[in-house]
């Protein structure tokens, strides 16, 4: 018998994510209405549990997935068309949309890595000991995280990678000399990485686009976490200037 607070939570998101899906082309963004909802949402997932919520076609290594799937810190997770995941392994968080495949590597419930074949991705890391430094990749481009919260879209000749808040560094993999140490307060140095391009400058400048706070805000919560950028006294919006 599912969870009465599962099935709560469940019903609130599919309201709110079909709706933004409705009104944004490929469904970009999840929701204003998230934003003025997020203190209904249970502040932490179930323990025990991997997936917070999900839509549409799911696989976690090559299975069908439903509410009690769990996904370990080497499963492959992917999405199918008109799909999203939002799951939880250890102390990191992700949100993956549609039309994406991510495997991750790791030992028991701790990621050190991931590869983002396709597809979208929001995730936010917690702290690694030692320092540690979690590794992500994508098409293009390899990304050191410290303990911070990054969006990344993967593309067959392009990458993006948006530093939402904390300390990245990032190189292009085919061209080692395209590098770049990104620190972030909130989404200050979106970047693209691209296959081709002249030596030492295939990272170049981007938009913010494709993920919003309310999303931070989620997927931080339901490990227990608030985003840094919610502390910022003077905060109205995604600072511009990139």
């Amino acid at each position: 018998m599912t969870h009465p607070i599962i099935t709560a939570r469940r019903q609130f998101l599919r309201q709110a994510m079909g709706s933004a899906i409705a009104v944004t082309a490929g469904g970009a963004s999840l929701l204003p209405a998230l934003v003025q909802a997020l203190g209904k949402i249970p502040d932490q997932l179930i323990p025990g549990k991997s997936i917070y919520d999900m839509r549409g076609t799911v696989f976690v290594d090559g299975r069908l997935a439903d509410e009690d799937t769990y996904i370990s810190a080497n499963s492959l997770v992917e999405t199918g068309s008109s799909s999203y995941v939002v799951f939880v392994i250890g102390f990191d968080a992700h949100l993956m949309r549609e039309n994406g495949r991510v495997q991750f590597s790791g030992t028991d419930s701790f990621e050190e890595g991931l590869k983002l074949a396709t597809g979208k991705l929001l995730s936010v890391f917690g702290a690694r000991t030692g320092g540690q430094t979690h590794v992500a990749q994508t098409t293009t481009a390899t990304i050191g995280i410290r303990g911070t919260g990054v969006y990344l879209e993967s593309e067959e000749d392009v990458s993006y990678a948006c530093t939402c808040y904390g300390k990245v560094d990032i190189a292009s993999i085919d061209d080692p000399s395209s590098k770049e140490t990104i620190i972030s307060v909130h989404h200050d140095a979106p970047r693209y990485i691209t296959k081709d391009g002249k030596t030492g400058s295939r990272i170049t400048s981007a938009p913010m686009k494709n993920h919003t706070d309310a999303e931070l805000m989620l997927i931080e919560q339901i490990v227990g976490r608030t985003p840094d950028f919610t502390t910022l006294k003077s905060y109205t919006a995604p600072r511009k200037g990139y």
